[in-house]
């Protein structure tokens, strides 16, 4: 079995033990319908910033976009006061909402583009180019919002993205799943995603390889930035106001959620279906501590915990250590494997 295998089975079972442990604490509580409609309704957000965070980290280089989420809350308090003041959700909500989603969707495409370029032009650390211009997104949108909230409303279209149902699914989820498979075919299937897996196993042979290098890092920010700004637009579907400081512990949680899917801190691999797992396997723990009466504070704690203990494991391949003489068989097991 592959090291990459081993991951996306650790993670199967990681969820399945979940459930039935949420089984086991809540008398059953935890698989009503309602709370797994809940669970699947907070996934969509995170998810996405964490993919964004994978993709960064793929590139290699010390690649991670710190950025998501400030981002995420400029594109939503820009696009609102702008949609505001233009027409207002009460007068035309349909206009409103698809105005205020494509102002998510280029805010967030610009701002990760803006990454991109500063990456690639002036070959910034990428760790700490995001650290840069997630504090001025977020310096950015205190101005524009004047440090408050911004009242989006619930207008149909954007309300109807948030908090209704597709066959028993909340829509949000299913677009964060619909988005996943897209991301995950295009790295698994086009040229671009063997760029980007190229540059962070060998960033030597990259080079001579010929392929558009800063290309490949402007399209991977720029689509990140894009995440960035449809979680913005699940942020306001959930929520009546956008606000500069919403999430402030998503970063954390974004980074943690890539870490436990696999993907590799020095770059060259992560697939996004182990990606989907971890964040689903992140809800049902955060949804356990609920269940459990623990406060706010010992879930930070865990998540922080979490975070050192896979960077630590990582390290080292342990369902090679479980299962040595297959792994030293397998002919493919030292081949970079495609992401799916």
């Amino acid at each position: 079995m592959r090291r990459t295998d081993g991951q996306f089975v650790m993670l199967v079972v990681m969820n399945a033990m979940l459930l039935v442990a949420g089984v086991l604490i809540s008398g059953g509580s935890f698989l009503s319908l309602f709370n797994l409609q809940s669970m699947a309704g907070q996934v969509p957000e995170i998810g996405l910033l964490a993919i964004g965070v994978m993709l960064a980290m793929c590139a290699g280089n010390g690649g991670i976009d710190l950025s998501g989420i400030a981002l995420a809350n400029l594109s939503g308090v820009v696009s609102a006061v702008l949609m505001v003041s233009i027409l207002g959700p009460a007068s035309d909500p349909t206009t409103f909402s698809l105005g205020f989603m494509i102002g998510c969707l280029v805010v967030g495409f610009a701002g990760g583009l803006f990454n991109g370029f500063l990456i690639a032009r002036f070959s910034i650390t990428p760790i700490l180019c995001t650290l840069g211009t997630q504090m001025a997104f977020m310096g950015l949108a205190i101005v524009v919002s004047q440090g408050r909230a911004v009242t989006v409303g619930s207008p149909a279209l954007l309300s109807s993205l948030g908090n209704d149902m597709l066959f028993g699914v909340p829509i949000s989820f299913v677009i964060f799943i619909v988005v996943a498979t897209m991301i995950g075919a295009v790295l698994k299937f086009t040229p671009f995603g063997l760029w980007l897996m190229l540059m962070g196993t060998n960033p030597k042979a990259a080079t001579f390889a010929g392929f558009p290098k800063n290309g490949v890092i402007l399209a991977t920010y720029a689509l990140s930035g894009t995440l960035s700004g449809l979680a913005g637009i699940i942020i306001a579907a959930r929520n009546v106001n956008v606000k500069f400081d919403y999430g402030s512990s998503y970063l954390l949680i974004a980074i943690l959620i890539a870490v436990m899917a696999g993907v590799r801190p020095e770059g060259g691999y992560g697939r996004v279906v182990c990606v989907v797992l971890s964040a689903v396997a992140l809800q049902l723990m955060s949804s356990l501590l609920n269940f459990g009466g623990l406060s706010n504070f010992v879930r930070d704690f865990a998540w922080g915990a979490l975070l050192l203990t896979f960077l630590a494991v990582g390290r080292y391949d342990v369902m090679g250590f479980l299962a040595p003489t297959r792994h030293s068989e397998d002919p493919s097991a030292s081949v970079p494997q495609s992401p799916k």
